[in-house]
């Protein structure tokens, strides 16, 4: 079974109801509503399709809503686009004309940006592909020379090489997606741009004056958050590797060290970790990836990546099911390799919380006994993401009949969360109930061996106390 989780963004390509199911038999796990793009009413249609079509597979998908956060565009063209050419003079004007943008200037979206800069700053506009150099400020104008230049089209982002912008991360509209995002039900929300724990602090509380109580990923895409990762990754609930502005501010060849070193921190600090942004880039419009491609999904499932994530692939692209079919193969075959299987997470570490003693003994138990499953009865589904850091290749069955854990579950390494109602306070019975369900879905079989965690209190959480192993028979 594949381990890894696959996170596939809704777009245009995703609304017809018969590619959807398709996608849900290729194997998406998580789904992405990104709220850069289209209307509350899409977002709402489009998470109602999830549920639906999973419904109709009899099985779980996990909503995420990502908030577009404050991204420095520049305005817009007369004419929609324009041609800059090497060594040309152009000029950022936060005082122009929404629409007044030509061939010597335009205006830009956050009017502090000509305070942020200075003069030897580079600019990089469209994801990189045009760099400008500031050479002077005046009058709230950053006058620029081309050092390379391209067509330019409306609203194109805007970054600082190295980072350095003061704009918060949260906008008004994020606050209103995040109303959109509470009604919807949604999973997760994931914040773009945070520059520290502060920001993911911030959002959880308005989100919770929502009445929502969706898990937070941190959206790591400033150079400033790689600087505080580690009280970003404790203040959320995840992080996603989002490579293309974290790429831009820190450079090209700083990004794979840097995905490894977030990664490796995710899992030492017991988050669970996103791996995004152009992993499947070309399969946009063709029906295979390119070598390249196979090898950076590879990579970052051998790094211990929890998910990986399509954006405009399935969004916008022509062959949604097949892309994720695609990276579902490439997962399952780096997963084979033994390195993803051996861990020494936390083998020299002190243990706090019983339940958090119970999911390390539980793993090092089936890493050194011929154990086929792991299968953990748990409310908040804390158990089993503690299980999910060290590596393995057993498989983690979690037993909830919390429906809002089940669904963050989805995006856990290695578990598999199933809808179990508990009819009984018999510890006894319960734990056969338990074995029985999991022989019922043909994740487990006669004669294997199983390691069983569980709380003396049923329905308590954060109550697991007990590890038991057992045969899994008739009895």
């Amino acid at each position: 079974m594949r381990r890894t989780k696959i996170i596939a963004t809704l777009g245009p390509s995703t609304d017809d109801p018969a590619i959807f199911q398709e996608m849900v038999t290729a194997g998406v796990d998580v789904v992405r509503l990104n709220f850069s793009h289209g209307s509350a009413e899409q977002h709402k249609r489009r998470a109602q399709l999830a549920r639906a079509c999973a419904k109709a597979a009899n099985k779980e998908i996990a909503i995420m809503a990502d908030l577009q956060g404050p991204k420095i565009r520049i305005a817009r063209f007369k004419n929609g686009k324009i041609e800059l050419k090497e060594n040309a003079t152009f000029i950022l004007d936060a005082n122009l004309a929404t629409d007044a943008g030509d061939e010597h200037c335009v205006g830009i979206d956050y009017k502090n940006l000509p305070n942020d800069v200075h003069a030897g700053d580079m600019l990089l506009l469209d994801d990189g592909r045009l760099v400008l150099l500031a050479d002077k400020i005046e009058n709230n104008r950053i006058i620029c020379r081309v050092i390379v230049g391209g067509e330019l089209s409306n609203n194109k982002g805007i970054n600082r090489q190295g980072g350095g912008l003061t704009v918060k991360a949260l906008t008004e509209k994020d606050i209103a997606d995040m109303k959109t995002a509470a009604e919807i039900g949604v999973d997760y929300v994931a914040i773009s741009f945070p520059r520290s724990a502060d920001d993911m602090l911030e959002a959880r509380r308005l989100l919770q004056g929502f009445n929502c109580h969706a898990g937070l990923i941190a959206k790591i895409e400033r150079i400033e958050a790689v600087d505080e990762i580690d009280d970003i990754i404790r203040a959320s609930d995840a992080v996603m590797v989002a490579r293309g502005d974290l790429g831009v501010e820190i450079g090209d060849a700083e990004l794979p060290a840097v995905q490894k070193h977030i990664i490796h921190r995710c899992r030492s600090l017991d988050k669970a970790v996103i791996t995004a942004t152009q992993m499947m880039e070309t399969m946009i419009h063709n029906a295979i990836p390119t070598r390249a491609e196979v090898f950076d999904v590879a990579n970052a499932v051998i790094d211990g990546t929890d998910a990986v994530m399509l954006s405009a692939e399935t969004a916008t692209g022509d062959h949604p099911a097949k892309v994720i079919a695609a990276m579902a193969r490439i997962c399952l075959g780096a997963e084979k390799q033994a390195i993803t299987q051996i861990s020494r997470h936390r083998v020299e570490c002190q243990f706090h919380r019983p339940d958090e003693l119970i999911a390390m003994s539980a793993m090092y138990a089936a890493n050194h006994f011929n154990i086929s499953a792991i299968i953990a009865l748990t409310e908040s589904g804390l158990t089993p993401l503690w299980m999910s850091r060290i590596r393995s290749g057993i498989p983690i069955y979690a037993l909830t009949r919390n429906l809002a854990s089940h669904r963050k579950m989805m995006l856990y390494r290695g578990v598999y969360p199933l809808y179990f109602t508990i009819e009984t306070s018999d510890q006894h019975e319960l734990n056969k109930l338990a074995i029985n369900e999991c022989l019922q879905h043909g994740v487990i079989k006669l004669g294997d061996w199983v390691l069983l965690s569980f709380g003396d209190q049923v329905g308590m959480h954060g109550g697991t106390n007990t590890l038991k192993v057992m045969p899994v028979t008739l009895k």
